[in-house]
């Protein structure tokens, strides 16, 4: 689940949450059929996309890092009625955040890219998993993705194989996140995915190994005009499950009823969580000292399986004052232990947490 690209069309090109979406891109409406690998590669019939890639890794000594690499694409209006084939027409516009927490030292480096898709620049391919913002780049050999991002002399080089099968959420891959027609995202995961390469922080390599998690979301229109932001959990656990979950939180402080989650069993079975069915609970608070946001620091997560405690790495996690959203959100490397169905548990994952800085705006002209 990657909800944050909303956070920034809302920002800049979208229309409100409750206007219709434009006719000449397409609603997230029951009825899809997914084919694979088709729909790992981009869907420029919908206004919306983005490939969302976190892992935990560490290097032969053991030195733990994070990473996090997302590019989104938008479809502009008109993206796709324009008769225009000038290499400088301006139908998508394409953005890329790019993390890394050395959690050891407890530095975090986050770096950005905003470009159009005209001149090459930037890009996402329908007919091959190939995505791309200048020198940052996903691409596809036979069953692993490949991963490449680098800032000057910080950044990775990353193989991802999967583990685990893919998984659909939701239902037959709509996730609902409103009660209107189109309120909703196609959603599917790698949830394990074996991860080896090299992470490069100012120049110095570090050979590593871990685990990544893997989203791909496509829409139109997806959030309700309620909401204010939200907090979203992947989770990988040492009993070989994995378990994603987000709360949207609405204008009133409470929890939307379209807040959802999927757990993914160590045998690859899936049983999907509505909003009845767990609660998240802050623990602990970190003040951010670039913008004096106040984020969650720590979560007690209760689910009918049992209780899940859920810590940073390190708190100062925050992608701030960004050109691409003109804002900041919390996005980080955290740990996990517990107990689920009687038995202990411990896990690594990444938490996403947005709308604190600033409550989420979807009422901006285009």
């Amino acid at each position: 689940m990657r909800l944050v690209l909303i956070f920034i069309i809302g920002l800049l090109v979208l229309p409100p949450a409750h206007a219709e979406t434009p006719p000449h891109f397409k609603q997230v409406l029951p009825g899809y059929t997914y084919q694979f690998p088709r729909d790992d590669f981009s869907h420029d019939g919908f206004r919306i996309e983005w490939w969302y890639y976190t892992g935990n890794l560490q290097d032969a000594k053991g030195r733990p890092f994070g990473y996090q690499l997302t590019f989104f694409r938008v479809g502009l209006d008109g993206a796709n009625t324009m008769d225009n084939v000038s290499s400088w027409k301006i139908d998508h516009i394409y953005f890329a955040h790019m993390t890394i927490s050395d959690i050891h030292g407890e530095k975090f480096y986050f770096f950005e890219r905003i470009n159009r898709k005209g001149l090459n620049n930037a890009g996402a391919e329908s007919d091959q998993l190939k995505v791309w913002n200048e020198n940052w780049s996903l691409s596809a050999n036979q069953n692993a993705h490949h991963l490449q991002a680098q800032e000057k002399t910080t950044g990775f080089n990353l193989k991802l194989t999967p583990i685990k099968k893919r998984i659909l959420h939701g239902k037959d891959g709509i996730s609902k996140k409103g009660s209107a027609d189109g309120n909703a995202s196609h959603y599917f995961s790698f949830t394990r995915m074996h991860t080896e390469g090299e992470i490069f922080l100012k120049g110095e390599k570090f050979p590593v190994t871990g685990t990544s998690w893997m989203d791909h979301e496509f829409s139109s229109n997806q959030l309700n005009e309620n909401l204010v932001g939200w907090d979203w959990f992947s989770i990988k656990l040492d009993n070989q499950s994995e378990l994603m979950l987000y709360q949207l939180r609405d204008k009133n402080g409470g929890k939307d009823p379209h807040s959802s989650g999927t757990l993914v069993l160590s045998d690859g079975r899936t049983r999907p969580i509505s909003s009845r069915q767990f609660s998240i609970t802050a623990n602990k608070f970190w003040t951010s000292p670039h913008t004096q946001a106040i984020y969650p620091a720590g979560w007690v997560l209760t689910l009918p399986e049992g209780v899940l405690n859920i810590t940073p790495d390190f708190a100062d996690q925050e992608l701030y004052n960004l050109r691409s959203i003109s804002g900041s959100y919390w996005e980080g490397s955290v740990s996990i232990t517990g107990k689920l169905d009687g038995k202990k548990v411990s896990g690594k994952g990444y938490v996403e947490l947005v709308g604190y800085e600033k409550t989420l705006r979807q009422d901006l002209p285009k």
